[in-house]
This record gives structure tokens, sequence and C-alpha cells, in this order.
């Protein structure tokens, strides 16, 4: 049962939306103000977010900004009476998966949030089971572990997840795209800048470890692979 969390702060809409969701057979949460969701998303398992823009505490735009800078896949269909083309566009940019303007019908909303519910999060670690080694790295799938000189990197989850993908296949070149529907099950937008943010984080936690080589390499106006460089004596 995929679990959902609505969030909007007009209790009328809230109720008949829940109603809605459970009789499609969803599990569903609610909460009335940004900052509970984005404590909700943080440290419970949630499939899709039905997400109002305007709310109190912190607004929904906040929420998916914040939620995607901080690794989380979890799909956003977002449900605003702002249904401009320009509210639409800005917030699909931001990381949102899919825009409902209000009035809607509650039919299109179970539709919208089971097709959300397919893209459910960020997909486990493949375990790929052998110890993979590249000059001073060793990254162990099995332990969701990775080590440089022997001392752990002290990956997040998803920093692991980003690793472990581009190691797979060392040395082939892997597009932003590729990397944001492999790991956060998305597609880009011209504004995402999800991967470059946690490859900036890779590099300041694996290859600033490294006394020889720089790892996580960029070709320019396409993507990033893991190599093995010697740093310049």
């Amino acid at each position: 049962m995929a679990r959902v969390l609505i969030v909007e702060d007009d209790n009328v809409i809230a109720t008949s939306m829940a109603r809605h969701l459970v009789a499609a057979g969803f599990d569903v949460g609610v909460v009335n103000d940004g900052r509970t969701a984005m404590s909700r998303l943080r440290f419970e398992h949630v499939d899709v977010c039905v997400l109002d823009l305007m709310l109190p505490e912190v607004d929904g735009w906040k929420v998916i900004e914040t939620c995607r800078s901080e690794g989380m896949g979890t799909p956003f269909v977002v449900v605003s009476a702002r249904g401009s083309e320009h509210d639409r566009v800005q917030t699909l940019e931001i990381g949102a998966d899919d825009y409902i303007s209000k009035p809607f019908s509650m039919r299109e909303l179970v539709t919208r949030v089971r097709v959300a519910a397919r893209r459910r999060g960020s997909p486990p670690v493949p375990d790929r089971g052998e110890t993979i080694t590249l000059g001073e790295l060793r990254i162990e799938p099995r332990r969701v572990q990775a080590y440089v000189n022997d001392m752990d990197a002290e990956l997040t989850p998803t920093e692991f997840r980003l690793l472990h993908a581009l190691a797979i296949e060392p040395g082939r070149v892997f597009t932003r795209d590729e990397l944001l529907q492999n790991i956060w099950n998305r597609r880009q937008t011209h504004r995402d800048r999800t991967v470059d943010v946690f490859v900036r984080r890779l590099r300041d936690k694996i290859d600033r470890r490294s006394e020889r080589f720089t790892y996580v390499q960029t070709r320019y106006g396409v993507g990033y692979l893991l190599e093995a460089v010697e740093r310049p004596a």
C-alpha cells in the first residue's frame, strides 16, 4: 500500500482528498504546514507528497527546494489555486513531478497520485556483491560504505548510491539526466542542480581524502564519470 502525505492548510479540501485517496487504496497522512511536512518527509517513508503551495510556516516551493537539495526523491504532486503558466513552470523546474490547478476533480487527483507512486522515492542500492577498488578508493556495496586509504568516507545513503552508480561502469560518462533518473527517479529540468550538488559533496568526501588521485571527473557539456586520475606532482 503506497503511503501518501497530504500537505494542505484548508481542512475541508484536505479531508476530501484524504477520503478519496483512502478509498482508492492509499495509506494517507495529513499535515497543514510546510515545516511539519519537511519533518515528516525526512523521517518517514512517503511514496507521494500531495502539496499545496500557499502554506503557513514554510511555503510549498521551499518544501520542494529543501527536499531536493537534501537528495529526497519523493514525488511531489502540487495542487494549487495559482494556475498561471509561470507558476506551473517555476514549480516543475524546482523539482515538482506534477501540477494540478484548483479546482480539480478527485478522480483526476487519484489518477495523478497513482502515476506518481510508480516513481516512488529513491531505489535501493543494487547488491552487486563484489567490492570495487579504484586506486585508494574501496567501495563495499554490502556494507553501503566507501573507504579512502582505509578511512570511512562517511557517505550518506544518497551519496553512496551516486558513487556506486558511477563505480559500476568506471570510465563511462553518465549524463546528469541519466543519474537523476537512476538515483532520484525523476527527469532533469534546466534549473535542477541536484546531481551537481551531490557531485560536489562526493568530491569533498572522496577526492579530498585521497593523497594520490582525484576520482569524480567532469566531461564538460556531457556529465560525470569515475576514474582515478593522478594528482600533478
